[in-house]
């Protein structure tokens, strides 16, 4: 007598039979709550997450099953949810408006997958950045979740650039940005004496409300006659919420200020002030945030300081100073300027750790044994004092040629930085770099030359024991109490999105490369043997900025996640407090926590942290478009000129395409081409 054969765990069905399965499920199964990926373990398929959802979907909208936007999951409509009560398909939720050119929006909620759309005739007043509790009730032809704006709980801006138009009875501002959908009201006794055709800023005292449409505003500065270079700088900054001028407390706080030492700083710090210190910056640097010390120990280990600028000896919780860092929460970096986080007063004067100076310092000292291991740890505010100040090219001529001042320390740091670096890559770094272009600009900020910056030993010497301090730090507060852990702010980034992942392999396919993922290492070794291959052949180049998106966003969290990207199980930013106040939260929970255990409250770290990924988002959106600005600025004075260029990219509308000799690039339309082409093997 045979054995019945077994049927397959795993089969891929029909989509008749799938969508039989999935109901026989849930009328089995009547108070199940699944996402597809439930329903595809469930049923032990084989089927894509995209096939299952999209029957999942369908079922939606055929009133047998409910989505629950909230959770993200499906349910048999009208059976009751496992608190007994009925399911309602409507969810308030909590997000950040992200606004289209149309005046639609997604809203962004935090640990939901699919974002909120919203119809234009349903943002009741919301505008791109604000933060809003949408109504969620169905999902749209497209499967995605769609709502309105109920409340708009806080505004992103305030302030916003445009165009004034005055008439005899009043005025209006157009604002510059597209994602502002409406004119600012302006009564004329509040315009400043802006001129019509002005470029102005406009800050909004009134929102609008059913029975008035536009918000009401004030001119608060007239910038003058459009076009200029300077304008365009200014507007972006405005259009993305930095405030151009520090508030007059602010200013006062920050004169005030001293950097004399008194008896109490020299019984409470290190003093290494006689330790050999330098800085390596750019040349243009003048917020120096951080030194490298090294000396030797009597037993002929290398004791290496990571020192940084001790901004929270100045800038203390509650002080005007401290809440104008916090709303910038970062210095914004354009192609021209810098707009900085703190009055120059702190990140250009006290702080920074400039040569020949005594500076306020909280360090992290690494001893390493004669085979650069690491064998002590020590973090705690000290005193410094800075030999040099070396440029990166300065640095990099000691490492290439052996010769000049300090140039046995440099190499010694360079032998550990080079094994730290391996280290690194050998637990499952990732190395895609975006190129970074640089704009050589003249006396009136024109840009007349573009390059790609060179990354070479010298930057990442300093970048490698950046790094180290980041890590340990992270490690040493989220190791004091295992039993219960310190709140902290962690850098986190979380491994790729497995769908995009698949879709990329997909593509990449197609070109002839292989995207191993079946481990987090695995993925990691085939995005940076890409890295490798795009370096030698140019077809593989295009695969680079696809890879790059298949990754999630880095962010600020108290809930340790590791970062992927980095292959840090901990990590943190502990190196960069001038321009970042993530860095400002963690100097003082590190602080706190050296001798004794202080735990700051978590919800309000998380608030914090939220606040500051925001801002990080808006500063290099800002940087963004100052690129592009400089970038067009640049190339309208070749207009008719012909250049080398690659492809770069494909969209449903056209193919992006990157100018070899200046890195400018442009979308070309399919219908402005006049021939059909097809897309062929590359050489």
């Amino acid at each position: 007598m045979s054995k019945k054969k077994k049927k397959p765990r795993h089969t891929k069905l029909p989509a008749v039979i799938l969508r039989s399965s999935i109901k026989k499920l849930f009328q089995k199964e009547s108070s199940l709550e699944a996402t597809t990926k439930d329903v595809i373990a469930i049923l032990k398929i084989r089927n894509t997450p995209e096939s299952v959802r999209k029957i999942l979907v369908k079922m939606v909208k055929d009133t047998f099953l409910s989505y629950n936007v909230e959770n993200e999951r499906f349910s048999l409509r009208g059976a009751p949810s496992k608190g007994g009560s009925s399911r309602e398909d409507a969810s308030l939720l909590t997000g950040i408006v992200d606004m289209t050119k149309s005046g639609a929006a997604y809203v962004v909620c935090e640990g939901h997958e699919k974002d909120i759309f919203v119809h234009p005739k349903a943002m009741n007043g919301a505008l791109d950045g604000d933060t809003v509790k949408v109504k969620v009730g169905y999902l749209n032809k497209k499967g995605r979740p769609e709502g309105k704006v109920v409340e708009v709980t806080k505004r992103s801006a305030n302030s916003f650039i445009g165009t004034i138009q005055i008439s005899k009875e009043f005025a209006f501002v157009l604002p510059d940005k597209i994602n502002m959908p409406v004119d600012i009201f302006v009564a004329l006794e509040d315009t400043k004496g802006a001129k019509d055709g002005d470029k102005v800023v406009v800050q909004v005292n009134q929102w609008q409300s059913a029975r008035n449409k536009n918000p009401r505003g004030e001119v608060v500065f007239v910038l003058g006659a459009a076009g200029s270079s300077d304008i365009e700088m200014k507007s972006i900054l405005i259009n993305n919420g930095f405030n151009l001028a520090f508030p007059d407390a602010v200013i006062r706080e920050s004169e005030a200020l001293t950097d004399e030492i008194t008896a109490e700083d020299l019984a409470t710090r290190r003093d290494m002030r006689k330790v050999t210190t330098f800085t390596i910056d750019p040349l243009t640097a003048k917020d120096f945030d951080d030194a490298l010390s090294i000396e030797f120990d009597e037993e002929g280990n290398t004791v290496i300081g990571v020192h940084i600028a001790d901004v929270t000896h100045y800038v203390k919780p509650g002080t005007e100073l401290d809440k104008e860092a916090y709303a910038r929460s970062t210095s914004v970096y354009l192609v021209d300027r810098v707009l900085p986080m703190l009055p120059e007063e702190i990140s250009n004067g006290l702080c920074s750790l400039r040569p020949k100076e005594d500076k306020f310092t909280f360090s992290a000292v690494f001893t390493f044994d004669k085979d650069d291991k690491i064998i002590n740890k020590w973090f705690g505010k000290t005193l410094t004092h800075s030999n040099r100040r070396f440029t990166y090219e300065e640095a990099q001529e000691r490492i290439e040629t052996g010769k000049g001042d300090y140039v046995s320390e440099i190499n010694v740091m360079q032998r550990i930085a080079l094994k730290l670096r391996k280290q690194k890559f050998k637990e499952g770094a990732i190395a895609f770099e975006s190129p970074e272009v640089v704009f050589e600009l003249d006396d009136t900020g024109k840009p007349v030359g573009l390059h790609l910056k060179e990354r070479k030993d010298a930057h990442m010497l300093v970048e490698d024991f950046m790094l180290l301090a980041n890590k340990e730090v992270a490690r040493y507060v989220a190791t004091k109490d295992l039993t219960k852990p310190v709140p902290f702010v962690y850098r986190i980034h979380d491994s790729p999105d497995p769908d995009r992942v698949q879709d990329f392999a997909n593509f990449a396919d197609l070109l002839g490369y292989t995207v191993k993922s079946d481990t987090p290492k695995a993925l990691a070794k085939s995005y940076n043997d890409l890295s490798a291959l795009a370096k030698q052949d140019e077809r593989f180049r295009v695969l680079e900025p696809l890879a790059i998106r298949t990754m999630a966003k880095a962010v600020y969290s108290p809930a340790n996640i590791g970062h992927y990207g980095l292959g840090f199980d901990y990590y943190t930013h502990f190196t960069s407090p001038i321009r970042r106040y993530s860095d400002v939260l963690v100097h003082r929970v590190l602080f706190d926590n050296l001798e004794e255990t202080k735990r700051y409250s978590e919800n309000e770290l998380l608030e914090q942290c939220n606040h500051i990924s925001a801002q990080e988002r808006k500063a290099m959106t800002a940087e963004r478009e100052s690129i592009k600005y400089k970038q067009v600025e640049y190339i309208q004075d070749y207009i008719g000129v012909e250049f080398e260029g690659r492809v770069n990219g494909f969209i449903d509308k056209g193919f992006f395409v990157e100018l070899v000799d200046n890195y400018c690039e442009g979308l070309i339309l399919f219908e402005q081409l006049d021939d059909v082409f097809e897309i062929g093997e590359g050489k």
